[in-house]
């Protein structure tokens, strides 16, 4: 009978972490999920066998074997919230504390035989298993601290998700009591119960809010539908430009000559003058919103197949020609020193990178002025606004994926320019104060 709740929650782990991997495709969360649930399974399963064996000396085998696999599990529990958290900085944490988790399992000394309690036997805390029981409490508190601060800064529904994902943790964290049986506490290991629970509300949040979701992904495939009847519409405006101006020459024709009562007033007249370049301008407002979809959906980095020679020059007029200017934005947007360069990227890449670094100058209000300097080794371009700056604990985050201070935004236009200026070879930074405006550079090696 002790044994049969462990082996129970074993293999429920497993799995929900299989119907996750399944459910939600193999992408970096689902994957540290299920690893997580993998190593959970392990923990589990050691103790529902452990818990039958007669044998002294073959328990102290059981728990030398299973312990090996359960060192991992605060990594694995680590590399979820890292994933969740989109905080691809703490990766080499993580990777330090995978080098502490193996090298505790090479040792062989943090299990020392096993205590035979009523349930059965339960592994010995050996001489090093205090080294696992203080990276075990960092990782949690460092995991919960991740999901805390996360879920502070992102929008509502996004939080929600976070939320979840820190009480999850943290009760999952209390299962952590089952090291005093470690210690020569003789009750019944009660973390089963605290693990089940943090494994139903992940289940809530996966299940019914959406958390491997990615939004993102979702809205480019549906953008990238959207480009057939777009470039119709297009086709169509041009039509209409083609045929309005004779048709309505032709109307004020024949009602200036009598041969028709004029129904049409002149504003409506001029209005449809200007309805085919309203459309084709609505048309390319929509492009614009369907390059930056698809681009920001995109994981990881961009190939360089393709790469050439590129004017900055050129990357700044496309961009500026083609940019959906809102009633008055242009006249804020200046040009200064313009020292063309060529760096070796691609022109559309550039020009997605300048309509994000646009837009969010001409967001934070004020004049907007883009420069392009050579520097020796080094070309630079930089966009700079006046506006209401960036708060000083914000900015260090702005290039973090999914992070945004905007009901309405993303997170994932600055994190795209980062990914672009590294496939180019350059690099992007950020400098800002409240009230003073902000100043993005682009650093480009010189070709």
């Amino acid at each position: 009978m002790s044994s049969l709740i462990p082996a129970l929650v074993s293999l429920l782990f497993l799995s929900f972490g299989i119907y996750v991997l399944v459910s939600r495709g193999t992408n970096r969360v689902s994957i540290a999920f299920f690893l997580l649930c993998l190593a959970t399974f392990s923990w589990q399963f050691c103790w529902s066998v452990l818990f039958q064996v007669q044998s002294p000396a073959l328990a102290a085998e059981v728990a030398r074997i299973g312990y090996g696999l359960i060192l991992f599990l605060p990594t694995s529990l680590y590399l979820l919230v890292v994933e969740l958290t989109r905080r691809q900085q703490e990766m080499v944490w993580v990777k330090l504390s995978a080098c502490i988790a193996l090298a505790l399992a090479l040792s062989d000394q943090v299990v020392d035989g096993v205590y035979h309690y009523s349930f059965g036997f339960y592994p010995r805390a050996g001489l090093l298993h205090p080294v696992h029981l203080v990276q075990t409490v960092t990782i949690i508190v460092r995991s919960a601290w991740l999901l805390y601060h996360q879920q502070a800064c992102a929008a509502s529904v996004e939080q929600l998700r976070l939320r979840y994902c820190l009480a999850s943790i943290a009760t999952y964290g209390l299962a952590a009591i089952d090291y005093a049986c470690n210690y020569g506490l003789a009750i019944y290991p009660p973390g089963v119960m605290f693990i089940v629970l943090s494994l139903g509300m992940m289940a809530q949040a996966i299940a019914r809010h959406q958390l491997m979701a990615n939004p993102l992904q979702l809205a480019a495939t549906v953008v990238h539908e959207m480009r057939t009847p777009l470039a119709t519409i297009r086709g169509q405006a041009r039509v209409l430009a083609k045929g309005l101006p004779e048709l309505i020459a032709g109307y004020e024709l024949a009602t200036a000559n009598g041969q028709r009562q004029a129904q049409l007033q002149p504003a409506h007249l001029a209005y449809l003058r200007e309805l085919a370049s309203d459309i084709e301008a609505e048309v390319s407002r929509t492009d614009f919103i369907a390059d930056s979809v698809l681009a920001s959906a995109r994981d990881g980095s961009f190939s360089r197949d393709g790469f050439g020679m590129v004017s900055m020059s050129a990357c700044i007029d496309e961009a500026l020609k083609h940019y959906p200017f809102g009633q008055q934005e242009r006249a804020r947007l200046h040009r200064g020193e313009m020292d063309d360069f060529r760096f070796v990227g691609s022109a559309r890449l550039m020009v997605l990178v300048l309509y994000n670094l646009i837009k969010n100058a001409l967001q934070a209000g004020g004049e907007v002025c883009i420069v392009s300097q050579r520097h020796g080794s080094v070309n630079l371009l930089s966009v700079t606004d006046s506006g209401h700056g960036i708060p000083e604990h914000i900015l260090p985050h702005v290039f973090d994926p999914y992070f945004t201070t905007r009901a309405a935004g993303t997170g994932m236009g600055l994190p795209f320019c980062r990914r672009a200026m590294l496939a180019f070879g350059g690099s992007i930074e950020a400098d800002s104060a409240p009230n003073s405006g902000t100043v993005f550079t682009l650093r480009f090696p010189a070709c």
